[in-house]
């Protein structure tokens, strides 16, 4: 059983819950639940489903392996560093997910298939390159979020011509939790968080403007303000104090509203159903949580 719960903790249960969300939202986007017939049509939800937890457990598996050395010094309790998952069983692990995830896509359809391709390489860039550049790194990051959504909205494919540049909203809000969280160990600037602040408002902003050019405001509103509540208060004890903990407190809100962010996206395309769904994975994404290490 130990062996299990360090395998489990390489693959961070509780982000890969916001990842479906992240499916499900573009799900919701493409407007396929509107043409859709159960229950043979969902068999491709479920795909992808399946698909993205493959990609981003593998992908957040290799964080752990290329953070190997690393964490021997500042996680050492870590699967890999602790000594309770070897390196060559975390490879194995890692690399499995990600074929699966890719496997999983491409029985959906090519374009899914090459979303999940592009979803894997710009993970293990960001794991071997991406994170240790100041710039680059947190838009490295935040691509696997956009490509992650724009995988929801391939299940129609010709969606993504329409909808392609909701992948940008992704990419910011990946890339201010990400420039947060370099401070998780050691504390942080609060210039770094103050920008970080203006990129929160800018997403929420975005997904505004979006539910109003479609004439959800109203709706989408019910989702975007507890979501506006989960990231800023903790951000805003950051702020206040940019030490360690509550950085790494404010990284991991960040992470899990994902699934509210979501939920709004899916409130503007106006699917209430699909955004009520959405938010019933935030429960299980805070257990998962409390077993698990989000960060």
């Amino acid at each position: 059983m130990r062996k299990v719960k360090g395998y489990l903790q390489l693959l961070r249960p509780a982000n890969m819950v916001t990842s479906v969300a992240d499916v499900l939202a573009g799900i919701a986007i493409s407007g396929f639940l509107l043409e859709a017939s159960f229950p043979f049509d969902f068999w491709a939800v479920t795909l992808l489903c399946l698909s993205t937890l493959g990609l981003y457990g593998g992908g957040i598996a290799f964080n752990d392996i290329f953070d190997a050395d690393l964490d021997r010094v500042e996680r050492p309790e870590r699967p890999i560093p602790s000594g309770l998952i070897s390196l060559k069983e975390a490879v194995a692990l890692a690399s499995s997910f990600l074929i699966f995830g890719i496997f999983a896509a491409f029985l959906v359809n090519s374009i899914s298939g090459i979303l999940a391709i592009s979803i894997a390489l710009a993970a293990l860039l960001y794991n071997k390159w991406g994170k240790h550049q100041t710039v680059i790194g947190p838009i490295n990051m935040g691509l696997c979020r956009g490509f992650n959504l724009l995988l929801g909205v391939s299940i129609l494919p010709p969606a993504i011509s329409d909808f392609w540049f909701i992948a940008l909203v992704p990419v910011i809000y990946i890339s201010s939790i990400t420039m947060i969280s370099r401070g998780e160990v050691h504390g942080s600037k609060r210039g770094s968080l103050y920008f970080a602040a203006l990129l929160y408002m800018l997403v929420i902003g975005s997904i505004l403007y979006f539910s109003f050019t479609r004439g959800m405001l109203s709706l989408t509103l019910l989702f975007i303000v507890p979501f506006a509540w989960m990231i800023f208060k903790p951000l805003i004890t950051a702020i206040m104090e940019p030490i360690g903990n509550n950085i790494g407190k404010a990284v991991k809100a960040g992470i899990i509203s994902l699934i509210i962010m979501d939920a709004s996206w899916a409130a503007a395309s106006g699917g209430l159903l699909a955004a009520s769904l959405i938010v019933l994975l935030l429960p299980v994404s805070f257990w998962l949580s409390r077993l698990f290490a989000v960060t």
